[in-house]
């Protein structure tokens, strides 16, 4: 897949594009002479072809004109030079090596500024963006700015001259503090890349285009070009020169002027000036505004004398704008300090002077300036220019928007201003923010404008809480606690009578304890009630306190909790929820776990237990292959340890890994009872009920729920376990219905991806487990999925977190602290049932055989024997294999495909790649088309049959091509050896070569030198067949595994019917029948 690069050209006035891609290339040798052409750069017409194969954003305004504006430029890009060895890097791989900048030759597209404004604002810059080079999405946050300047107004008309006649341009204004800062720090984020690209004077770069055009059989050569190995440019005349970096802010700035004039002359063009529009005649207005319209038409005829006229009208006009010019951001401006009265007085007094945009520590007082009258003044190492002449200027412009700034510019030397309490008010609330968009800064009493202090600056209430008794009652989030309450103000609490003294002041700001507060009528009126009606205290529960702790504002009669403490067991309870359960001490292995916790598995036991005591549910979200399965086996053997395990939990999960819960149950913790509630044999009405009293886990599906809901409520569960949760991420789904209407104690949901897509995923989730916690799906949605995922609201952003992180406990495999705990290789048995088709089909295939075998000898039986073994292999794998049909056919066919298109989704949401192994090419192909059906993920597929060529060049792309596909399916035996795929950290054995040398051989192509992460190996093998009985029989026999079946499946021909028919019976529990 291509990536998009670009940047703004200055000396063009145009943004070039262009797009690399993976492919193989002979080594380019650098020759000292020329500038090469960059390898993995898209001709015209591998450009073309991937315009017309975009489907995930809208790249049409690239294909206007895309021959007529194609053209070469420099770029010099981190490249290797190893000698004589020279390549670039392509973007976004990671370069081992130590690299130069080197120029490279790119061809791309040139855009017109407006053309280029829509590319940029339709890219998208989330997730999904990773096909956008860094500096092509650095420029298209600055071209979301640019709309932002416009839509503040942010331009003003001009008009200059020079020899050939008067030019009416549109001026950016970047003339607030707040726009300087945000130019500089735009400025200094600017990737280097976008300031070294050069244009391309060559005699041949029209040559080149003209050949482009006329190029014959388009689509064909693109082809061609992709497929076959690049071939090293030839030397071009281009002379190897290239020029240093251009400075950062100049080119910022050139982009967003000519963005912002475009755009205006866009809009001012559908306002045309009326013909009957009464303009003076002694300036040329019309002329001026008529080329103020135009798209190219910047120049416009005037007598000097009206356009000098004209001239002096706009300054006097743009006179109140301070910085009007770019050119300096940084300049010495006009600040202002707001301070408050002595004690014992009303009046604010505003003082006058220069502040630094560049410096913020930088302050020259206005008596310090009147006090030296000179041409300049040096003060704290800086030289300041005629510092009387431009306070005054700026104290006059600032007299324009601040009334009593004006009535202290009679004074020969204004130094301050002096505000009475309503002065001062509207001053903070008004005042300053016309100010700073005219260039000015203030300075603030920091409670009154400090959002991390703003709480403490006002009207709330000061809450004492603690947990009631327990008893024998469970607390949950809806449990109410014992709490008291004050009014706070300032951070001091006040009595109704000090309340009163305040309010008499009549002054929007009041003292309190030192801190200057703002009175705000409706904390007033609050306040007021809250007396009013003290006796009659509001509810405070679990859940508000948690609100409280996480950030999100809570209101209690209308009013703000501005101090909370927690004592006893709900202090410990905040504590812990709130510092990410740091502060759990690691559970001894409860009795009965066979195996041993790692450290971080024995905090999640320990997290698990404490949520259950509380009665709040819990989501564990762990990375894939950390043991998401043992900790939840050891949490319920905990429970049976400590006596709490009363009734029954009940644990949904998909289909395919029913058998797989009950083995690892059978496995870690043998001491709990269980029960797998599946296919038509399951017990129901009385019988179900006997049995679900003396069983501590009944294991059933996302399918199951929904059709039997009504017999599973007639159970009293003690919890309510959901493994791979994200399967009710859809709320409206019935599954996730049903599961929301059985009753338990506590609630757990287990998955390594909470949130898929969109954040209405997690809601789901968290609604399930705490419900209500994050309100109704419709407010979420305003509260947080729209801001967030629409406007990247970082504050709902931090809220939501704050309030969602208390119940999700996420550990990723990059962790150090989890890594040090790991093995390098992590080799995991997925147990996976038969569906119904397939248990039918296997049953048919060993009768078959073993009654054609009985009179059958020798070679002829062994033959049948191993024809019959590659059969249910593939049976096992999917029906489709075995019947050998064209496609896969309708979902849940195959219980093992089921179980992998889950695990993949999660490889892929991790960012991780995998390799997926089978010993069948006819599955091979299958799968690769079913993968990028079902998951939209191209797989790369190495069989026998590939040529050597395309072998390489499948190995080089996985392993280099940074945007290369995520996933490579592998023949056993043509991809087993010989190979280096270290880039994927989870290997697949989708089907099994009962040999462990030959399967451990395929796994070290990705686990062996070179390999930075932990690999993670997952053995398919289907519950109740001959792959169950095999598997066992090697597990039980490690040490000896290569002496007992190390001549591959020779040694099962030399059985008898008897033993064969016992190794090959179908378990019919193992079935997975949805009725």
């Amino acid at each position: 897949m291509a990536i998009l690069h670009g940047s703004w050209l200055p000396t063009q006035q145009r943004f070039f594009v262009w797009a690399e891609t993976w492919r193989r290339f002979e080594e380019i040798v650098a020759d000292g002479l020329g500038v090469a052409a960059q390898p993995y750069c898209l001709s015209a017409d591998e450009f073309q072809l991937m315009l017309t194969g975009a489907d995930q954003w809208d790249l049409s305004p690239l294909g206007e004109r895309l021959r007529s504006r194609w053209c070469e430029h420099i770029l010099a890009v981190p490249t290797n030079v190893d000698g004589e060895k020279v390549y670039p890097y392509l973007s976004g791989h990671s370069q081992e090596t130590a690299e130069v900048l080197y120029p490279w030759r790119v061809s791309g597209t040139i855009m017109p500024t407006t053309l280029a404004l829509k590319l940029l604002t339709e890219l998208p810059l989330g997730a999904e963006s990773s096909l956008v080079g860094e500096e092509l999405r650095y420029w298209s946050y600055m071209a979301r700015w640019s709309l932002d300047l416009m839509a503040r107004g942010k331009f003003v008309p001009t008009v200059s001259a020079d020899g050939s006649g008067a030019i009416a341009t549109w001026q950016l204004l970047l003339n607030s503090a707040t726009d300087q800062a945000r130019l500089r720090q735009f400025s200094d984020r600017m990737p280097l890349v976008c300031r070294l690209y050069q244009t391309a004077k060559t005699r041949t770069r029209k040559t080149a285009a003209a050949k482009a055009t006329q190029a014959k059989s388009k689509t064909a050569k693109a082809k061609s070009t992709q497929t076959k190995t690049a071939k090293a440019s030839a030397p071009s005349p281009m002379p190897l020169a290239l020029g240093f970096p251009v400075p950062a802010s100049p080119l910022l700035q050139d982009f967003l002027s000519s963005v912002v004039s475009a755009q205006v002359r866009g809009v001012a063009q559908t306002q045309p000036l009326p013909a009957s529009a009464p303009l003076s005649k002694d300036l040329p207005l019309r002329e001026w505004v008529g080329a103020l319209t135009q798209d190219k038409k910047k120049r416009f005829e005037s007598p000097p004398a009206g356009l000098v006229r004209l001239n002096e009208a706009l300054n006097t006009w743009t006179a109140p704008l301070q910085n009007l010019g770019i050119d300096s951001p940084d300049s010495l401006h006009v600040g202002f300090r707001l301070m408050p009265p002595p004690t014992g007085t009303l009046n604010w007094s505003l003082h006058y002077g220069l502040e630094s945009s560049d410096d913020q520590s930088f302050y020259l007082d206005a008596q310090t300036i009147w006090q030296h009258p000179v041409d300049q003044l040096n003060y704290r190492g800086r030289a300041v220019e005629s510092p009387q002449e431009k306070l005054l200027a700026g104290l006059g412009r600032a007299a324009r928007l601040c009334e009593p700034i004006k009535h202290t510019l009679g004074s020969p030397s204004p130094s301050v201003c002096a505000l009475d309490p309503i002065q001062a008010f509207e001053f903070i609330k008004a005042t300053t923010s016309r100010l700073q968009d005219n260039g000015f800064s203030e300075t603030l009493p920091e409670n009154l404008v400090d959002p991390t202090k703003a709480s403490a600056s006002r009207f709330g209430l000061s809450v004492k809480a603690m947990a009631p008794p327990r008893k024998q009652q469970r607390l949950g989030l809806q449990s109410l606690l014992n709490f008291d309450w004050e009014l706070s103000i300032g951070g001091q609490n006040v009595s109704q009578s000090e309340f009163e003294q305040l309010i008499a002041q009549q002054t929007p700001l009041v003292e309190v304890n030192g801190q200057w507060v703002e009175l705000r009528p409706q904390d007033v009126k609050a306040a007021q009630s809250f007396f009013a009606s003290r006796q009659t205290k509001n509810k405070l529960s679990v859940e508000d306190v948690l609100r409280i702790s996480s950030g999100d504002g809570q209101l209690i009669d209308k009013l703000p909790v501005v101090a909370f403490q927690a004592s006893g067991k709900l202090d410990e309870l905040i504590t812990t929820l709130t510092t990410g359960n740091q502060s759990l001490a690691e559970m001894e292995e409860p009795e009965g776990v066979q195996g041993k916790l790692r450290p971080y598995q024995a905090r999640g036991v320990s997290w698990l237990s404490f949520l259950e005591q509380w009665g709040l549910g819990a989501c564990l979200a762990d990375d894939m292959g950390l043991g998401k399965t043992i900790q939840l086996i050891a949490f319920l053997l905990y429970l049976k340890q400590e006596e709490l395990l009363s009734k029954p939990v009940l644990l949904v999960c998909p289909t395919s890994v029913l058998s797989n819960w009950q083995r690892e149950v059978a496995r870690f913790g043998p001491e709990l009872t269980t029960l797998i509630y599946h296919g038509d044999k399951r017990p129901k009405g009385i019988t179900f009920t006997k049995q679900a009293r003396v069983t501590n886990l009944i294991i059933t599906s996302y399918t199951l729920v929904y059709r039997d809901l009504k017999e599973l409520k007639r159970i009293e569960w003690q919890g309510l376990v959901l493994d791979e949760a994200q399967n009710i991420k859809n709320s409206d789904a019935k599954q996730s219905k049903a599961v929301r209407e059985l009753e338990s104690d506590f609630r757990i949901a287990l998955t390594g991806t909470p949130v898929e897509n969109r954040l209405a995923e997690l809601w789901s989730i968290m609604d399930f487990l705490n419900p209500n916690y994050l309100g109704p799906k419709n407010f979420f949605q305003r509260r947080f999925a729209t801001p967030i995922e629409r406007y990247g609201d970082t504050d709902s952003l931090r809220t939501l977190r704050g309030l969602v992180q208390p119940f999700i406990l996420r550990r990723l495999k990059t962790d150090r602290s989890i890594i040090q705990d790991l093995p390098d290789k992590q080799e995991m048995t997925v147990f996976c049932g038969l569906s119904a088709e397939q248990a039918r089909l296997y049953q048919k295939a060993v009768d078959d055989a073993l009654a054609a075998s009985d009179e059958a000898d020798g070679v002829k039986r062994r033959g049948m024997i191993l024809g019959l073994l590659v059969k249910l292999k593939q049976i096992c794998n999917h029906p489709a294999l075995y019947l050998k049909q064209a496609s896969l056919g309708k979902q849940r066919r195959s219980a093992k495909l089921q179980r992998l298109n889950e695990m993949l989704e999660e490889v892929i949401l991790e960012g991780d790649r995998a390799l997926i192994f089978t010993q069948f090419a006819e599955w091979g192909n299958l799968l690769q088309a079913h993968l990028k059906q079902h998951l939209g993920e191209d797989a790369l597929f190495l069989y026998g049959s590939t040529s050597q060529p395309a072998r390489e060049a499948m190995v080089d792309r996985f392993q280099q091509d940074p945007n290369g596909p995520k996933l490579f399916i592998l023949s056993l035996k043509a991809g087993g050896v010989g190979l280096n795929l270290t880039r994927a950290n989870h290997v697949f054995h989708f089907d099994r070569w009962w040999n462990p040398a030959v399967e451990n051989q395929a796994t070290d192509r990705a686990f062996r030198i070179g390999q930075t992460r932990n690999v993670q190996v997952h053995k398919f093998v289907c519950s109740g067949t001959l792959e169950e009985r095999i598997n066992d029989m090697i597990e039980s026999k490690k040490a000896l595994a290569e002496q007992v079946v190390g001549a591959g499946e020779q040694w099962l021909t030399e059985l008898d019917t008897d033993q064969l028919r016992e190794l090959l019976l179908l378990d019919r529990k193992a079935v997975i029948d949805e009725s």
